[in-house]
């Protein structure tokens, strides 16, 4: 089973020389959380023909409402050196290569009158200057709030509390005056008065677990979630989602993270047919959903793993196979955690019908993010299970092999390799 570590620095409310970080569970990471998130970007969305990736939002405002979205999740807002976001250079700059500051604030408000809350991600790792390596304004921070070993041979911090990233100057977390205070002035001046209410926290392995915690508690999200990615082995699956685990004990259970240990899995599974490694030895799906589900949020891919606007576009890091998007989705859609859409999915690939379907099956039997899952079938070619909602119960499968699971039962969505039934 999972183990629960807090530090004592967080037991007692202070991390890092900061009073009193009351730690607080989001809402949405509370358990029995019905949240729908859209991806609402990919790799190529900034600025590849001119920059209104925000107005391209906006008039998609009512649709991603009637899809049955819940949350946005938007690319980082701030002024970048890298057009995508994940350089940030003027944090409290918010005209990106994806429209300007009137723009993301237009599009915000827009989804927010359509009952739906907007997620900005988090870049803190790291920070480039203005003009050179560490030159950093609006704010102005100086190389104190480098790490000592960053590869610009320019910090003057304390030690990094995490892995290095070499594209961009590694924050001294541990930096009270200007980096802590900075960002959490940052998210609660700025990203709030944008309009966000969610996080999203971007490369969480290059820092401490307790400073996400700290920055989270103080923006105080309804949703929360951290991108911890680390190398898979699926021999040890365990040690994979144990990471996860540790991470959000790491915050106080004040952020959740991606569950990149199912979608490890789903990658094997739907390209090598071994859908038995979706259940674990205690019969529970395999996964950080299986331990901990109202904390995993699930996903099929995003920005980094797989394409964007087609097949073989984008980083296509870890994509799983393209004619296998949608069993990903008749998978996450149907199970506990708080599942991810992705944009290019839905307004590229063609898949929104079938999405819908889905999502509408979901709703129908009142999947949540702690629902229960009774396996049916794990074996090379199927998976199978029954999940019960709040009104109803739904039976799904995914893989060639096939399965019914018998009377009484109406089927919702079908494609090639799945099925979702309501009774």
């Amino acid at each position: 089973m999972k183990k629960r570590i807090v530090t004592a620095a967080l037991a007692a409310g202070i991390i890092a020389g900061l009073p009193h970080a009351h730690a607080a569970t989001p809402a949405q990471q509370a358990g029995g959380s019905k949240a729908i998130l859209l991806q609402g970007f990919h790799w190529n969305s900034a600025g590849y023909t001119r920059p209104d990736w925000y107005n391209t939002l906006f008039d998609r405002a009512d649709d991603i409402a009637a899809l049955g979205i819940t949350h946005v999740w938007f690319p980082p807002a701030s002024d970048s050196a890298a057009r995508e976001g994940y350089l940030p250079r003027q944090l409290n700059s918010l005209t990106s290569a994806y429209g300007s500051q009137a723009e993301l604030v237009n599009v915000v408000g827009a989804l927010k009158n359509r009952g739906i809350q907007s997620v900005a991600d988090i870049v803190v790792n790291h920070r480039v200057g203005t003009t050179s390596w560490a030159d950093f304004t609006n704010p102005t921070w100086s190389k104190a709030a480098v790490v000592n070993g960053d590869e610009c041979n320019c910090g003057m911090g304390n030690g990094d509390t995490g892995d290095g990233f070499s594209a961009g100057r590694d924050l001294d977390h541990t930096n009270v005056g200007e980096v802590q205070n900075g960002i959490t002035t940052w998210l609660n001046g700025t990203i709030k008065g944008a309009g966000f209410t969610g996080l999203r926290f971007d490369y969480v392995k290059g820092f401490n677990a307790s400073y996400a915690g700290k920055y989270a508690n103080a923006f105080a999200p309804d949703f929360c979630v951290g991108e911890l990615w680390t190398d898979f082995n699926p021999n040890d699956m365990n040690a994979h989602r144990q990471q996860i685990m540790n991470w959000i004990d790491g915050t106080g259970s004040s952020c959740g993270a991606f569950d990149f240990t199912t979608k490890a899995i789903l990658n094997d599974a739907l390209a090598n047919g071994n859908y038995w490694r979706l259940k674990d030895s205690a019969g529970k799906p395999q996964g950080a959903v299986g331990w901990w589900p109202a904390m995993a949020v699930t996903f099929v891919d995003n920005h980094d793993t797989g394409p964007s606007e087609s097949c073989g576009t984008g980083q296509n890091h870890w994509p799983v196979p393209c004619g296998s998007v949608m069993e990903g989705y008749a998978y996450v859609l149907s199970h506990p955690g708080i599942p991810t859409v992705y944009y290019p999915h839905v307004y590229d690939w063609n898949l929104r019908t079938p999405i819908a379907a889905l999502i509408k099956a979901r709703k129908t039997a009142g999947v949540h993010s702690t629902s229960a899952v009774a396996i049916q079938q794990a074996t090379q070619g199927l998976y199978a299970a029954i999940i019960t909602g709040t009104t109803r119960q739904l039976a799904m499968k995914i893989g060639p092999n096939s399965w019914s699971p018998g009377s009484g039962w109406t089927l919702q969505a079908s494609g090639n390799n799945y099925a979702v039934w309501i009774k």
